[in-house]
């Protein structure tokens, strides 16, 4: 149940538009908020929707991902196996900076007299554009047109088209482009655990700086963590207008103006190119002349084609990606159905822009729109993003996984440290090593090993990547199973059932408790796919087998205990109520007061001590109910509407994942009204600010949990044991009809639900078997439509 709900920006202003976020006035109260939605990145460099003009900014954020600070980790009491180093992500070199002065005046966005508006993120180009006309107070007509794109083919490379057109005078003009290293932050983390450490002082170390015209390189590097970043930026003015330019730079500060002479209807056109390069073992002189080779090429090709690239990029990934929800009266346009299309696309695009040059690295909890969560991976990734893109860019699905593949060593590490055999990855991450302060609600949580054991268990049933499987897969499989085999213990109370005792599952409201439903069932896939993999391997592919017997001195009398752990897993079960208690000791506990806690004092974390928390029946998120949508096939239909029916008021809505899980087991069972209303609640996370936090950055997991809202629940889709079939509900608006494709071992299939029937079409490959409900239906390329009626349940 969501227990509290907060409202969107006036419409008159923010407009619903298919393809467009727009902003039709500047408002400063909206500042944090739209810095945010309207961030661009690509999943290795990101940018905050701040205006080019220098401010005012709420955060003024460029980030890269995987670029951070170390920092020790202070406890008020130590104990063994606490982290003892935390990572943060930083805010690098702000290169976005272009300063406008007409007459000597600044253009300031809050005491600037526009008379028109337009700044969109457009989804559709992949850019955020900007449109202005600013009345100077002496009368002169100034029109700016601005494009900002940060390049999903060109990983490291960002750029800006700037153009300024007086209307109705002369004017001398300045146009300064700037960048600027260790910026002054204004935030600080207060008392909102959530936020990012801020560091004292500078952060970004000098190492080299240098000018040649119109470019500038700056190059810095952090102390602890080691890791050498270089910032260029480079300039091409065209106009016929009169004009000079001068370049400065010093160790923190670059520096191109533009003086110019400008007349009335000649256009002055700036474009900005913006290259960043990290490393970890390149010299600065070798970084600083990857930034030139970047910055010559981008130079020569121009922004044309920069764009032109950046476009065929997108309806590409919209082509894979695409969910449409379109009215079914086509002589009307109805308001809702294109609010849900644009918070569809604006959730879909924001995915792309965390996850698709993330290359050697994760995606973030905020992507690249902000420092919450200090720029960490958690599970989210595995759980709620790794679908859509398992789905419609399996790439991106299989570097994400590999670099979990790359941690192994650490999470062997963290094993040990804490005293088990095999590997334990880390709850919150940067670099491989465990930077979580809070064990029990983050160590604890087991489960993400098994969280990314069925990630990687769908990407292979979805792709038949089965030789990423045997190189990479088979040897997280072993160390993990080897973890939870070594974790539990058969208990002589439990009727020499396999307990796991001392865990926290994704309800971080209840901690370091025994037998949580959730781990212990995800517990159970895990030592199941462990055994299967291994077993496979040995008759299938023996050398692949002995390759991996060989990296993890696999003994074959372990894959038969993995298989008698899952057989006598312990999953707790009320007979009375017949529902799963989401651990031992849950329905021994006090229901929460939901009635006489004020919906300002939401989420609880900020308001209650974490004991009265724990204490109580109060969840923060899905915790059964997220199993019983993952492990669908382990629950009857009757199971799932009882589980629902009693968590689902116990449930705050305090996490952004538990709205789109509730949102699917709601459709599933039949409640269409819960389903719609969890369904528009996750789309709307941001757009409409449901969490009161946007301001921090997106929320990327709950994007993904979009899709599979879509996707699993109103589409009905389920892929159990590697079965492609639906049961299919309908769109989340009435008359209205639901559309989304799947790549499915390497072939594209669209579905369609309308009011009556559900139309499969097979648009590239050459063969497809899937299931409508229980029926075989088979596509091919000379029979490739299939049209089922939908059942009414």
């Amino acid at each position: 149940m969501i227990h509290h709900e907060r409202l969107r920006p006036p419409s008159h202003d923010y407009p619903a538009d298919e393809w467009n976020i727009i902003e039709k006035g500047f408002h400063p109260e909206f500042l944090a908020q739209l810095e945010t939605m309207l961030a661009v990145g690509n999943g290795y460099l990101g940018i905050r929707g701040c205006p080019e003009e220098g401010g005012p900014n709420a955060e003024n954020g460029t980030f890269i991902n995987g670029f951070y600070e170390s920092r020790p980790i202070i406890y008020g009491e130590e104990a063994y196996g606490f982290p003892k180093t935390g990572q943060t992500i930083l805010n690098v070199t702000n290169s976005k900076i272009i300063k406008l002065l007409v007459d000597d005046e600044p253009l300031w966005l809050p005491n600037a007299n526009f008379l028109s508006y337009d700044r969109r993120l457009n989804m559709q180009s992949g850019t955020l554009d900007r449109e202005i006309l600013w009345e100077t107070p002496a009368g002169k007509q100034v029109l700016i047109t601005s494009r900002r794109l940060v390049s999903l083919v060109h990983r490291h490379v960002a750029a800006i088209s700037y153009r300024v057109t007086l209307l109705n005078a002369e004017a001398p003009i300045v146009i300064s482009s700037e960048m600027v290293a260790n910026e002054p932050i204004a935030r600080t983390n207060g008392d909102d655990p959530r936020q990012a450490t801020v560091f004292a002082g500078p952060v970004l170390h000098h190492r080299a700086s240098y000018a040649k015209d119109g470019r500038i390189v700056l190059c810095h590097a952090t102390e602890k963590s080691r890791i050498t970043l270089t910032c260029a930026t480079d300039h091409v003015l065209e106009t016929t207008c009169t004009y000079a330019h001068k370049t400065v730079h010093s160790e923190d500060f670059g520096q191109v103006a533009f003086t110019i002479q400008a007349r009335p209807g000649c256009p002055i056109h700036l474009t900005k190119y913006m290259v960043y390069h990290t490393s970890q073992t390149a010299s600065s002189e070798e970084l600083c002349g990857r930034a030139e080779w970047t910055m010559d090429r981008v130079v020569s090709e121009g922004f044309p084609q920069l764009l032109a690239a950046q476009e065929q990029y997108m309806n590409d990934f919209w082509r894979r990606s695409d969910v449409r929800v379109r009215d079914i009266q086509k002589d009307r346009t109805q308001r809702t159905t294109l609010e849900i299309q644009q918070a569809i696309r604006f959730n879909l695009f924001h995915i792309l822009q965390a996850s698709a040059r993330a290359e050697n690295a994760g995606v973030p909890a905020k992507g690249m729109t902000g420092q919450a969560y200090e720029g960490h991976y958690f599970w989210d990734t595995e759980i709620y993003v790794l679908p859509f893109l398992t789905y419609t860019s399996p790439r991106i699905a299989r570097n994400l996984l590999t670099f979990r593949y790359k941690m192994l060593p650490q999470a062997r590490a963290r094993a040990r440290q804490l005293g088990h055999k095999g590997a334990m990855f880390p709850w919150r991450t940067i670099n491989g090593e465990e930077a979580s302060a809070y064990y029990a609600a983050g160590t604890a949580a087991y489960h993400i090993n098994a969280d990314i054991m069925y990630a990687l268990r769908k990407y292979v049933q979805a792709t038949g990547d089965e030789p990423f499987l045997q190189d990479c897969g088979a040897e997280m499989l072993v160390e993990t199973a080897r973890l939870w085999l070594d974790l539990g213990f058969y208990s002589d109370r439990k009727g020499e059932k396999f307990c796991i005792n001392g865990v926290t599952g994704p309800d971080e409201y209840k901690t370091v408790v025994n037998n949580n439903a959730y781990t212990n069932l995800m517990a159970r896939e895990n030592l199941r796919y462990a055994a299967e993999t291994v077993a496979s391997l040995r008759t299938t592919n023996p050398d692949s087998y002995k390759a991996l017997a060989h990296k993890t001195a696999l003994e074959p009398s372990e894959v038969e205990a993995w298989k008698r752990a899952a057989e006598r897993m312990y999953v707790p079960y009320d007979e009375q109520m017949g529902i799963y208690p989401q651990d031992d000791s849950f329905l021994d506990r006090e229901p929460w007061d939901f009635r006489n806690t004020p919906s300002d004092k939401y989420p609880l974390l900020l308001f209650y001590h974490p004991l009265d928390i724990y204490r109580k029946q109060v969840i923060k998120q899905a915790d059964v109910v997220l199993a019983m949508f993952l492990l669908g096939n382990a629950f009857s239909p009757e199971a799932k509407q009882r589980n629902f029916e009693f968590y689902d008021p116990l449930t705050t809505g305090d996490s952004s994942l538990s709205s789109c899980i509730e949102a699917i087991i709601a459709a599933q069972i039949g409640d269409m009204d819960k389903a719609i209303r969890y369904g528009m609640a996750a789309l709307l996370m941001d757009l409409a600010d449901v969490g009161g936090n946007v301001k921090d950055g997106c929320h990327i997991a709950s994007m993904g949990g979009t899709w599979m809202m879509l996707t699993y629940g109103f589409g009905g889709m389920r892929d159990d044991d590697g079965t492609l079939s639906f049961w299919p509900r309908r769109a989340p608006e009435e008359n209205a009809i639901l559309r989304f494709p799947l790549t499915y071992r390497g072939q594209m299939l669209e579905v369609e639900i309308g009011l009556e029937t559900v139309q499969y079409s097979l648009r590239e490959g050459e063969r497809l078997v899937i299931h409508h409900e229980k029926e075989e239906i088979q596509l091919t390329r000379e029979n490739p439509l299939a049209v089922r009626p939908v059942s009414r349940r």
